[in-house]
């Protein structure tokens, strides 16, 4: 039951944040610049937690602990994720993050968690990765998307130490939920005043709906089902199921908007969906031979 419970909010995690890729990109093109966008995630979050503040037992980890795990999904997370989506299409974004997961977390599993899982399920992360590549389509690594391409595969690095921290030190929900806007704010609120800015601007129409995406359905919502997942089916498999946002990605804009799927999507969705196939029935058969020992 708690696996199900895990594996069904690993599902609400792939749709937020194909929507979060989505209401980025809007974001960072209208009058909202990425800096703006950020402070509003996280002054949200921070007071929608603020009555869990006081009450939250800062003592059970320690101060470079805090940091590694609520930085790794932080500001440098959103800030190279925003100025990349300046330069990429939102579906290309979800590609070189998410996309990269199942490679970095199952390297980043090996070497410092210790984690190991079948060939089987190497080969289906393999098939994955590729898979989220070929949705990228023939004209997204050229050199004149160098910039935006190297923003957010470092994201991807970003989010990778959040996991693992978050698995390694067994930081659990609640400790994310109010770490995360807390640090963050305190960090970069000071930052801001120095970095392009215009939220003067902006129209309340655009703030209220980033506040809303941002700073709670991400910031607090998903972020509690991630670190919920993390700890009960690993960096590994979290990592899986955020390799199909860029499926999700591609799905909704089928479905909400009317965009017709290509020839690569198409190649790339058959290819996710073998490769998460796989993985499943790898984990079976690692289980079953488990119980027979």
């Amino acid at each position: 039951m708690t696996n199900l419970r895990a594996y069904l909010a690993c599902t609400f995690i792939v749709f937020a944040w194909s929507g979060w890729i989505t209401i980025s990109r809007y974001g960072v093109h209208s009058n909202l610049q990425p800096a703006d966008i950020t402070l509003i995630r996280y002054v949200t979050a921070l007071l929608c937690v603020s009555p869990l503040i006081i009450r939250h037992r800062w003592a059970r980890y320690k101060l470079h602990q805090y940091l590694i795990m609520s930085l790794g999904i932080g500001f440098p997370y959103t800030m190279v994720t925003f100025y990349g989506l300046k330069e990429l299409k939102a579906a290309h974004a979800g590609v070189l993050v998410n996309g990269m997961l199942p490679v970095l977390g199952a390297v980043a599993a090996w070497f410092i968690l210790r984690q190991r899982v079948s060939n089987l399920r190497y080969a289906a992360i393999a098939l994955i990765f590729l898979a989220n590549f070929v949705m990228a389509g023939g004209n997204t690594f050229s050199i004149g998307h160098s910039l935006g391409i190297l923003l957010l595969l470092s994201a991807a690095v970003f989010y990778t130490g959040h996991m693992i921290a978050v698995r390694l030190w067994g930081f659990e929900w609640r400790d994310v939920l109010v770490a995360v806007p807390v640090i963050n704010t305190i960090i970069f609120l000071p930052l801001w005043f120095f970095l392009p800015n215009s939220l003067n601007t902006a129209g309340t129409l655009e703030i209220l709906s980033q506040a809303l995406y941002q700073g709670i359905v991400v910031n607090i919502v998903a972020l509690m089902c991630s670190t919920y997942a993390i700890a009960r089916i690993g960096t590994i498999t979290v990592s899986i199921f955020m390799s199909f946002v860029p499926v999700g990605t591609a799905l909704l804009a089928w479905l909400l908007l009317g965009e017709a799927l290509n020839s690569w999507e198409l190649c790339g969705i058959t290819g996710c969906s073998i490769g998460l196939f796989i993985y499943a029935w790898g984990q079976v058969v690692e289980t079953r031979k488990h119980i027979l020992k």
